[in-house]
C-alpha cells in the first residue's frame, strides 16, 4: 500500500542508517570503483524515495536499494562503453527480494570500507565527511550540520575525496593484515575526531551534539565487532562509552551547561557506564594505548561518588603516561587541572605558565583563569577568563565563562 511522502522519507532514512555500509561495501566490491558505488547509492535512494511513496516499503528494503543501484551502475557501464569488462560482474540476479551479498564475506566488505573513506591519502576533513557518509549513512545537509558548514562546502569535500580516491588509484580491498595494523591509527583518530565534536561542540548554540556522538559510538561498535582482537579499537570505544555515560547530567532544563562538580551523578547512564567498563577491560589485554589511557581517566571520574573523592592521583598518573605515549599540549594542560586537584592550584599553575602550543585556543586562559581564581587572583583571574570567552566559538561555553569572569567582582 502506498505511504505518504513524509512516511517514505523516513523508510528510506531508517534503512539506509542501518544498511549504508553493507550496501555501499557490496557494490564497490561488484564495480571495483568506490566513487562510482557511493553515487550509484545515492541515485538509489532518490529513486526510493519517489518509487516508495508511490509503491509503498518493499518487503526486502535493503535488497530493493541495492538491486537498484546496481542498476544504476550497469547504465552507467553501458554509457561509458566499458561493458565488457564489468557487465560480468554486475549482471547476475539482482533480485529484490535477496540482499546479493555474501554473508561470509560481508566483514571483510564492511571493514574494506571503513579503511577506503579513512585512507591516509585523503585530507582529514575529507576523511570524517566521507566516514559520516559512506559508512554512518548519514546524508549531506546532516553532516553539514553538525560541523556547522554549508551543504555546499561538505557536498565538495566529498566530491573531492572521491576523486582523490580515484586519482591515487585507491583499489577497494581489505588492507593485508600489516598495512591494516599501520593504518588503524588514522581509522581510529577519525571515529575520535567525529566522537569529540559531538562531545564539545567547537562552535554553535549547543554544548554538545549528542546525534553525532552516538554515530561515533556506533561506528566505535562496529569497529570493534570486526576487529575484535585490536585493543586500541576496544580503547576508543570504553572512552566513547564512559564520556556520553555523563551526557544526561551536563546540561539543565534549558540546555545551560552544568559543571562536573555539579552534576547530579546519579542521572549518569550506568548502562554505559557498564558497556564502557566491558570495553576498558578488553583493551588491557596488551596494556593500555592513547585511546585506552583517555578512557582509563573517564573510568575514574565515573565511578566517583564525587569531584571530592575522585582519584586524581590515579589521573595524574594516567595523564603522565599519556603524555610519553601521545604528547600534546592539551593532554599537558588536562594534566595540570589533575594535579591541581590532587596538589594543589599553585602546582597545576607552574605547568600552565610553561605551556605552549596552544595560542589561539581558550582552553588555556580557561583553565588559567581557574586556578587563579582558586588562589585569590581575582583581578588576574578575570582577565583569563575574559580572554577565554572571547576566544571561545560555543555559545554555551561563552556564556559560562563570562559568568566565571563575572563572579570575580
Amino acid at each position: 500500500m502506498p505511504v505518504s511522502g513524509e512516511s517514505a522519507r523516513r523508510a528510506v532514512e531508517a534503512v539506509w542508517r542501518i544498511e549504508s555500509a553493507r550496501i555501499v561495501s557490496a557494490l564497490a566490491r561488484y564495480t571495483g570503483d568506490f566513487a562510482l558505488a557511493e553515487d550509484v547509492a545515492q541515485e538509489a535512494l532518490a529513486e526510493a524515495l519517489v518509487s516508495w511513496d508511490r509503491d509503498g516499503t518493499p518487503a526486502n528494503p535493503a535488497g530493493w536499494l541495492l538491486a537498484t543501484a546496481r542498476r544504476r551502475a550497469i547504465d552507467g557501464f553501458r554509457r561509458r562503453s566499458a561493458l565488457e569488462k564489468r557487465y560480468p560482474l554486475l549482471a547476475g540476479p539482482a533480485s529484490e527480494d535477496e540482499p546479493s551479498w555474501d554473508p561470509d564475506r560481508i566483514d571483510d566488505d564492511v571493514l574494506a570500507l571503513i579503511f577506503t573513506a579513512c585512507h591516509p591519502v585523503l585530507a582529514p576533513e575529507a576523511r570524517v565527511a566521507l566516514t559520516l557518509r559512506a559508512v554512518g549513512g548519514l546524508t549531506s545537509e546532516e553532516i553539514a550540520r553538525a560541523f556547522l558548514i554549508p551543504v555546499p562546502t561538505l557536498q565538495a569535500r566529498i566530491t573531492r575525496a572521491k576523486k582523490t580516491i580515484a586519482a591515487a588509484r585507491i583499489s577497494f580491498a581489505l588492507p593485508a593484515a600489516d598495512e591494516r595494523r599501520a593504518r588503524l591509527g588514522t581509522v581510529l583518530s577519525v571515529l575520535y575526531v567525529i566522537f569529540t565534536e559531538g562531545a564539545t561542540a567547537t562552535t554553535g548554540a549547543d554544548l554538545f551534539r549528542p546525534d553525532l556522538a552516538r554515530e561515533a559510538i556506533r561506528l566505535a561498535r562496529m569497529l570493534v565487532a570486526l576487529l575484535p582482537d585490536e585493543p586500541e579499537a576496544h580503547g576508543l570505544l570504553a572512552l566513547c562509552e564512559l564520556t556520553s555515560a555523563r551526557f544526561p547530567a551536563r546540561t539543565g532544563p534549558d540546555g545551560e551547561p552544568i559543571l562536573l562538580e555539579d552534576q547530579d551523578r546519579r542521572r549518569w547512564d550506568r548502562s554505559a557506564i557498564r558497556r564502557g567498563l566491558a570495553a576498558l577491560d578488553r583493551a588491557s589485554a596488551r596494556g593500555l594505548g592513547p585511546y585506552g589511557l583517555q578512557a582509563a581517566i573517564a573510568a575514574c571520574h565515573d565511578t566517583a561518588p564525587s569531584v571530592a573523592d575522585t582519584d586524581w592521583e590515579r589521573i595524574v598518573l594516567l595523564y603522565e603516561a599519556l603524555g610519553r605515549v601521545a604528547p600534546s599540549p592539551i593532554v599537558e594542560l588536562n594534566r595540570a587541572v589533575a594535579v591541581s586537584m590532587a596538589y594543589g592550584p599553585e602546582h597545576g599553575l607552574l605547568i600552565v605558565d610553561k605551556l605552549d602550543g596552544l595560542s589561539g585556543s581558550y582552553l588555556l586562559p580557561s583553565v588559567r583563569g581557574e586556578l587563579l581564581s582558586r588562589l585569590g587572583r581575582r583581578e588576574e583571574a578575570r582577565a583569563e577568563l575574559e580572554r577565554a570567552a572571547a576566544l571561545c566559538g560555543n555559545d554555551r561555553e561563552r556564556s559560562v565563562l563570562l559568568r566565571k569572569a563575572a563572579d570575580q567582582g
